[in-house]
């Protein structure tokens, strides 16, 4: 759990201090959010390809390994002399973490006493709700108080006790798998399974714009004061945690016509928020609304890809986890050429509600798919 809120922190953390960033290092707004691109294009590479080159390694030595890349990563971020060396350090530090989370959740599940392995994982998730209801603020306020650099400094610490943890704490296992580690990549072939992360991709695309460049369109669109970032980020936060609870057991009831409702309901609400002008009161709202449905679809984005990949778990859960940074990656270009280039910060929830309402119908003809193959439908449903 220490790990995963290190990793979230250090992930999320860069939305609310762009424009520190971007004042240090004499760049635009719409350029310090690339940082959220690179390290998202880290997950994306890193998540099937570090996944696979150590299938066979003992996993205790593979979380070490991928927790001190995370720490020498975020450790090079807030001392890295200029914008492209930062660009680096955090595509470097997105490398390990889709890993890390499949090989977290498959280890955690095999040291569970019997019968706990559901609660577990629940102790692992945790960590990435912590993550943005209290590092992504607090991370907020350190770099607004003392600088960004400090941000990055105090994430690669926690990094570094949770590597502790990790040595003290996890013991010895065998690798995941005892044949080639190239067989697991056949999954990539199953259409099902394809289908699962082009809805994780586009399904996060609209609500992780707005989430990018969440400060700017407060300070600039709402009205707010630079200073209630940390603030907002925490209501957001809080929504997160609700939005993950109400999701699970929604995908648990069933999992694609959830899926369908919440996108459109997260659609609507992003449109909402596209025209909230001076209003703050109703701005907290749909701030704290959009935490949690941004949150509420991912358990069951999660256990459609798990579902469909039966095959292959760790991989599975890596690929899931780059399918989502493929979003954010998506969402940081698109959402800095929107407020840079584009028609400008206003339209970015709209445009964020249009690409969510298309995720919502493609949630709906995968569920109609799924009615056509009562063998399919019936193994989605948990």
């Amino acid at each position: 759990m220490l790990v995963v809120f290190s990793l979230t922190t250090g992930e999320f953390v860069v939305a609310g201090i762009l424009p520190e960033v971007a004042g240090a290092l004499l760049v635009p707004v719409s350029a310090a959010g690339q940082l959220v691109t690179a390290y998202a294009l880290g997950m994306i590479v890193g998540g099937p390809v570090v996944t696979v080159a150590t299938a066979r390694l003992p996993r205790r030595a593979v979380l070490l390994g991928l927790v001190a890349v995370a720490v020498l990563a975020n450790l090079g971020s807030a001392l890295a002399p200029g914008y492209s060396v930062l660009l680096a350090t955090r595509f470097a530090a997105g490398l390990v973490v889709a890993t890390f989370f499949a090989v977290a959740v498959t280890t955690a599940v095999a040291l569970a006493p019997a019968g706990k392995a559901a609660s577990t994982i629940a102790q692992i998730a945790l960590g990435m709700n912590l993550g943005l209801i209290l590092g992504t603020p607090l991370g907020t306020w350190i770099g607004q108080q003392l600088g960004w650099r400090a941000t990055f400094a105090v994430v690669a610490a926690c990094a570094l006790a949770a590597l502790g943890a990790v040595l003290l704490f996890v013991t010895e296992l065998p690798s995941a798998t005892a044949g080639s580690a190239l067989r697991e990549l056949r999954v990539l072939g199953d259409r099902r399974v394809l289908l699962a992360i082009a809805l994780t991709a586009l399904g996060n695309v609209g609500v992780l714009m707005v989430f990018t460049y969440i400060t700017p369109l407060l300070t600039e669109v709402a009205g707010f004061a630079a200073a209630a970032a940390p603030v907002l980020l925490l209501v957001y936060g809080a929504g997160a945690v609700v939005g993950n609870q109400l999701g699970g057991r929604a995908a648990d009831r069933a999992l694609l016509p959830a899926l369908t409702g919440l996108l459109t309901c997260l659609s609507a609400a992003l449109a909402i928020f596209g025209i909230v002008d001076g209003n703050h009161w109703l701005a907290v709202l749909l701030v704290f609304v959009l935490g949690v449905l941004a949150f509420a679809i991912i358990p069951g984005m999660q256990a459609r890809v798990i579902t469909a990949a039966a095959a292959a778990p760790t991989l599975a859960v890596a690929i899931n986890a780059s399918g989502f940074q493929l979003a954010a990656a998506l969402a940081g270009r698109s959402g800095g050429w929107i407020i840079g280039a584009g028609p400008g910060p206003r339209a970015l929830p709209l445009i964020g509600a249009a690409v969510t309402l298309a995720a919502a119908g493609l949630a709906g003809l995968m569920l109609y798919r799924d009615s056509r193959s009562p063998r399919v439908g019936a193994a989605t449903r948990p």
